[in-house]
């Protein structure tokens, strides 16, 4: 595990998407406890596709070298999408009002659901993960494992802190564009420069 990819999953656990605007919305309708149940359902819809990306990403490895270098180019590309997607994006972090007498199962489950469904998930774990393993590592199923392991535990902790902080800080975030603007356009650079140092 190295420092690179210390940073580079936190910077993507941080960017606000799907399941960061989702714990926050349970922070600030229903308070910390449902943001953290949120977290964790969200945490727990990544699993599938981690695992797909691990298969994945074994197979092309024991495949060539050219799958290798294939994948280093679809990270960045994948990383200039984001951060495109994320530059354009003018949602705010607004409650939303119909969840708020939801039981902590049905929280759970929409969480689940929504990273469940994103389709763009297993496409960027395969081109991610591969990125910090060695192409010759003898232990890369191993490895693989070990990073998930890592990428899991960053997101439900960073997604529990996001909606720790919006239960706290209701009354600044709601209706404030402008914050999330800014949020976003900071992520958004630091995507770009990923993506630049991966093709480097």
């Amino acid at each position: 595990m190295s420092i690179g990819f210390l940073l580079t999953s936190l910077l993507v656990v941080a960017s606000p998407g799907t399941g960061v605007l989702y714990t926050v919305s349970m922070g600030l309708s229903r308070g910390a406890r449902a943001s953290m149940v949120a977290a964790a359902g969200c945490t727990l819809g990544i699993v599938p596709h981690l695992a797909i990306a691990i298969l994945g990403a074994a197979l092309a490895f024991q495949a060539n070298a050219f799958a290798f270098q294939l994948l280093k180019y679809c990270g960045a590309s994948y990383l200039l999408y984001m951060a495109w997607n994320t530059w354009r994006d003018r949602s705010t972090f607004e409650p939303d009002q119909q969840v708020a007498a939801k039981s902590s199962y049905k929280i759970v489950m929409s969480a689940i659901a929504l990273n469940l469904l994103n389709p763009k998930l297993p496409i960027f774990f395969l081109a991610f993960l591969p990125q910090f393993i060695a192409k010759n590592d003898s232990h890369m199923f191993v490895r693989l494992l070990e990073l998930s392991a890592i990428f899991m535990l960053m997101t439900l902790l960073v997604f529990a802190l996001y909606g720790v902080f919006a239960s706290s800080m209701r009354a600044y975030v709601l209706g404030r564009s402008q914050v999330t603007t800014w949020l976003r356009r900071a992520f958004a650079l630091g995507f770009v420069g990923l993506s630049l140092k991966l093709i480097l």
